[in-house]
């Protein structure tokens, strides 16, 4: 089979697409043709040796997300079978034509949803539901600051929250992205030009937001915490602004704020594949009812995975990056 190979890690990786040889599933795994493939940031740093990927998969095969035919199955999977159409999620080996997963780790694709459709929804629909819902507690008549709202996570998040009857500030530093998020249902939008946007949020919001995702890290979160309504709650998931931030604690004990870090790449199989059951019972028929839609910017196709990595690493996306495996 062909795949996609680090062959230099370094700030401008090199990529090459390689034959490995083929792969059979075991007990409760099952083998998935691979017919498209969403890019991620964790893409990019892995590519560039900053994101190791986890022990037991492959160092040098970036790609997290997928969309495929089932096409073998092992002895122990009953719930799907050759032939099924399937999306999920995998910590490492994605950019292939063929990859092995365990079967509670993917879902069957609603029939309204293409392969590359499908490839752009699962990590960012389980990352948002699991930051915003299962961990942070949204509720509906709640208030939600996303920064980065161009983003895959952010839109997805946008839709998930506008779905529950939540009003939603979304940042970003275009205009257009501003401009584009609003047809999705952003109640309010925050150009940042300074890294600044706090008391943009206060003045929507005087008394603050109540949750806030952070797909940007750096000092976006000494803006968080200015932002955050009393009680607040922020969570944290990307890091594309730094890992490192000169927070004021005394606001964080003051506001008695809820600040949390999440990721879900290295979590355990036990784990991800309750990561999997949230987009099966709670995200599925939102997406089968076109209520929550992949916003799709590029396909490339597999052979070109440099040129979208390049691209991604732009910033002038405006929703994913999808790998064409065909």
């Amino acid at each position: 089979m062909k795949a996609i190979k680090i062959k230099s890690f370094s700030d401008q990786p090199i990529l090459e697409m390689v034959d490995l040889p083929a792969v059979s599933p075991q007990f409760e795994q099952i083998k998935v043709e691979v017919k498209a493939v969403g890019v991620n940031q964790a893409d990019l740093l892995q590519a560039k040796g900053k994101y190791p990927a986890p022990a037991n998969y492959p160092q040098d095969i970036p790609g997290l997300e997928f969309a495929g035919l089932v096409t073998e199955i092992g002895q122990a999977v009953d719930k799907l079978k050759i032939g099924d159409r399937v999306f999920g999620l995998i910590a490492g080996g994605a950019y292939a034509q063929e990859l092995i997963v365990h079967f509670q780790c993917v879902s069957k694709i609603p029939d309204n949803l293409s392969f590359i459709e499908a490839a752009a929804l699962p990590e960012a629909c389980i990352t948002s539901y699991d930051a915003l819902i299962s961990q942070m507690n949204l509720s509906m008549g709640e208030s939600l600051l996303i920064n980065a709202i161009g983003s895959g996570v952010g839109l997805t998040a946008l839709q998930i929250a506008k779905n529950m009857g939540v009003t939603v500030i979304g940042t970003s530093r275009s205009k257009e992205k501003l401009k584009k998020a609003e047809s999705f249902g952003l109640d309010y939008s925050i150009c940042i030009e300074d890294g600044k946007f706090s008391k943009s949020v206060q003045n929507i919001f005087p008394a603050g937001v109540n949750v806030i995702l952070e797909l940007v890290g750096g000092d976006y979160l000494i803006e968080d915490i200015e932002s955050a309504a009393m009680k607040g709650r922020i969570i944290l998931v990307g890091l594309l602004a730094g890992r490192m931030a000169n927070i004021d604690l005394g606001k964080v004990l003051s506001k008695r704020l809820l600040l949390k870090g999440t990721t879900l790449r290295a979590r355990p199989l036990a784990e991800k594949i309750l990561a999997n059951n949230i987009l099966e019972q709670n995200l599925l028929s939102l997406i089968a009812a076109g209520k929550l839609r992949p916003v799709i910017d590029e396909i490339f196709p597999l052979k070109e995975a440099s040129q979208a990595l390049k691209y991604l690493a732009s910033n002038k996306n405006f929703g994913k990056i999808v790998l064409d495996c065909n």
